[in-house]
């Protein structure tokens, strides 16, 4: 047995206990967490969930000790075998984190240093908390990896972050989060990013190394789906206090708060179908092709090409969403770049109301940019923050020529804002004001503002809480009955696809290996891929 690795607890015993938690600004002392108290037992999960805002991550920081300066623990205690670690001094704190108390990140990316490989940076944990070194440390690593289902960890080792998978990565975090062999494990949303496949294959992971190793799990996450297949008790968290605790079989059975149902009830309908729409083509693709040259040699010649877009053909009529799934890689958001002339294709035709689009110029392109509009991922990277909202939304109007007045654009800001449920005084504020969710409805609006025909959905609902991800599809849908727009909507959450789609195209390695009807697909899929797909979505 290795100096990192102690004797494991045994099922059941309380490994922490927070008690009467309560954080507060610094400056204000107004409360962000209010007399908070759970426990955590040996081989068990608590589910933490909320929306964003309501104190989840704040009460895991709090525990570890990691609150930013603007936060301060204002009362409570958390205890770690009977020793409270807010008495502590900071250099016992840091031989209770990764020793007896570890925690993985929602976002391995940027968790992970950049220029140092994967290996190395798990090795630092050890080299903190034992004596291992050498060969012995580098062995420790690899078992580590093979541990936590990294494939060829002996070659992985000296992998950079970049060269790896999002569920690698992931997978890197949580073997160096068990590297000391701690008794808690702190997860906080350690799934958001990933596709269904790899959430699935992380959360089993998660699930056997708890009964493996005993260990007691605290896992934050807005996804019910989630929580249903992995926790084994839940608490609800809404502005700071913890408004109710159960079972995982009582709460999804008997919910005793109007907030914990609405977050169940917001869970998609995986059993209700939109009608195909019959309307006329709008979009078609034929056999589209996007390559992306492989250089190599001192003269960087060509030597091959990866084939992210590989002899895709599909139509989307007027009035008509068309969905397309797939893991991250599979070409999805490429092809949507492609029909924005944004990639050049290498081969086919994109035509769009009859018109061959594709390779057109920047001035002949400009026409049909008010036609094509596109919503982002990511509002928050997609909007400039030194620019207030009405701008923001004004300036696709400017830039495309719409030819209204002053008077007249300001009217339809806040003509738009009201129909996206903002408020017409919102036109004046900055990006940085707004929560994600409105972010994302000042994004349709600003799409919106120039009148297009088709919207392009890359993953607008990925970032999102469950409930805010529910309002902006329900009103995507308003909008399409209300303006007649149609949607490509990418995105990997097949759970969202039933209500929200009337065809849906499944996309692996750059083919699409299948497509029909919603209701064909998701209640019988042909293809493996996509059995495989759905067969990874949680289901309550």
């Amino acid at each position: 047995m290795s100096e990192a690795q102690h004797s494991r607890p045994a099922p059941g015993t309380l490994c922490l206990q927070v008690r009467d938690l309560t954080v507060t600004l610094a400056d204000t002392g107004a409360a962000i967490v209010k007399g908070v108290s759970f426990e955590l037992q040996a081989g068990k999960v608590f589910a933490l969930v909320g929306e964003s805002g309501s104190g989840k991550s704040v009460t895991s920081l709090a525990a570890m000790r990691l609150l930013p300066d603007a936060l301060r623990i204002s009362g409570g205690s958390v205890e770690v075998a009977g020793q409270d670690l807010f008495g502590l001094s900071e250099a016992r704190m840091q031989e209770v984190r990764g020793r007896r108390v570890a925690m993985i990140f929602q976002n391995a990316m940027s968790a992970l240093n950049p220029v140092q490989t994967v290996g190395k940076q798990v090795a630092e944990t050890l080299q903190l908390h034992t004596r291992l070194r050498g060969a012995a440390l580098r062995d420790r690593v690899v078992t580590l990896f093979r541990e936590v289902g990294i494939p060829d960890p002996e070659q992985r080792f000296d992998f950079f972050p970049h060269q790896l998978s999002g569920g690698q990565q992931q997978r890197v975090m949580i073997a160096m989060a068990l590297a000391c062999e701690p008794d808690v494990l702190i997860a906080d949303e350690p799934t958001t990013a990933l596709d269904v496949t790899i959430q699935l294959q992380v959360l089993n992971l998660i699930r056997e190394l708890t009964r493996s190793r005993q260990l007691a799990v605290l896992l934050i996450t807005h996804d019910m789906g989630v929580v249903k297949n992995t926790a084994d008790e839940v608490a609800v968290m809404y502005r700071g206090e913890l408004i109710e605790r159960a079972t995982v079989d009582d709460f999804f059975q008997h919910p005793k708060q109007a907030y914990s149902q609405r977050l169940i009830d917001a869970l998609p309908d995986l059993t209700h179908f939109r009608e195909a729409a019959t309307e006329a083509p709008l979009l078609e693709l034929q056999e589209v092709r996007v390559h992306f040259p492989i250089r190599r040699g001192l003269l960087q010649r060509v030597v091959d090409y990866t084939r992210a877009v590989d002899g895709v053909s599909l139509t989307i009529g007027r009035g008509e969403t068309y969905a397309l799934v797939g893991e991250s890689g599979s070409g999805k958001s490429t092809l949507g770049r492609a029909v924005l002339n944004l990639e050049a294709i290498a081969g086919g035709q994109i035509r769009f109301r009859g018109d061959a689009i594709e390779g057109l110029g920047r001035n002949a392109m400009l026409p049909y940019r008010k036609q094509i509009q596109v919503i982002f991922q990511n509002p928050f990277s997609s909007m400039n923050p030194r620019m207030t909202v009405g701008d923001i939304i004004a300036e696709g109007m400017i830039s495309l020529g719409l030819g209204l007045s002053e008077e007249a654009r300001r009217a339809r800001i806040q003509a738009l804002l009201q129909r996206v449920q903002l408020g017409a005084e919102h036109a004046n504020r900055y990006p940085h004001e707004f929560s994600g969710g409105q972010l994302q409805r000042i994004a349709i609006a600003r799409a919106l503002a120039v009148d297009p025909e088709l919207i392009i959905c890359d993953e607008p609902t990925s970032a999102l809480d469950v409930s805010i991800r529910a309002e902006v599809l329900e009103l995507l849908a308003e909008l399409q009955r209300e303006f007649g727009v149609s949607y490509l909507f990418i995105t990997h959450d097949l759970s969202i696809v039933p209500g929200l789609a009337h065809k849906v195209g499944v996309m692996q390695r750059g083919k699409l290996v299948e497509q029909g009807t919603a209701e064909q697909i998701l209640t019988a899929p042909a293809h493996p891929y996509t059995q495989e797909l759905l067969a990874a979505v949680p289901r309550l």
